[in-house]
């Protein structure tokens, strides 16, 4: 069984896990952090682009601060991503619906974190790569990419309202276009 089994359902979720467990060095942490997020030892989660930030009580009274960072992407990647997601309707129906197509990964943007890719900070005196809990952090945070995909494409940078608002645009703006050619001369 996977050492995620339980906090991923999702393949984009699952994708996370394998990041923080192929980046790790350590494996005995990350099943103490798992540990921790199982018994709910995470706070809530804030989630800012390129950033994710909570509290996680470890063994001291006072929880450590911890947050993973993930680079953003670049405005010309975020183009194609739109480009991608516009290509078919059944594409914007699934984000609505929190599912991320397969294809949409694929388009050559990389939405998904690869090993190495996450870079834990904790405010506990582990210099382990990652902590007990950051690796927490992490497992819950898979949590919240299965329940909705836009938590990873606010990581990667661009937030739901933004991306549904660019991606109605794009859309009308192709439209308008296949119009246009459609109409004789």
């Amino acid at each position: 069984e996977a050492e995620g089994a339980g906090f991923a359902e999702t393949w984009w979720g699952e994708a996370w896990l394998t990041a923080l467990e192929e980046g790790a060095l350590d494996a005995a942490r990350l099943a103490r952090g798992r540990g921790y997020a199982e018994r709910g030892h995470v706070d809530a989660i804030t989630v800012t682009p390129g950033l994710v930030l909570a509290y996680v009580q470890g063994s001291r009274p006072r929880p450590y601060r911890v947050q993973v960072r993930v680079r953003t992407l670049g405005d010309a990647q975020w183009a194609r991503f739109l480009d991608a997601a516009a290509d078919r309707p059944g594409h914007i129906a699934a984000l609505l619906d929190k599912e991320m197509p397969q294809t949409l990964a694929d388009c050559g943007v990389p939405l998904l974190p690869g090993p190495g890719d996450l870079e834990p900070h904790c405010s506990c005196p582990d210099r382990g790569h990652p902590c007990k809990h950051a690796a927490a952090l992490c497992y819950q945070t898979a949590r919240l990419l299965d329940a909705d995909p836009f938590v990873l494409l606010l990581l990667r940078g661009r937030g739901e309202r933004e991306l549904l608002d660019a991606l109605s645009r794009l859309s009308a703006a192709r439209a308008a276009r296949a119009a246009g050619d459609r109409r004789p001369d």
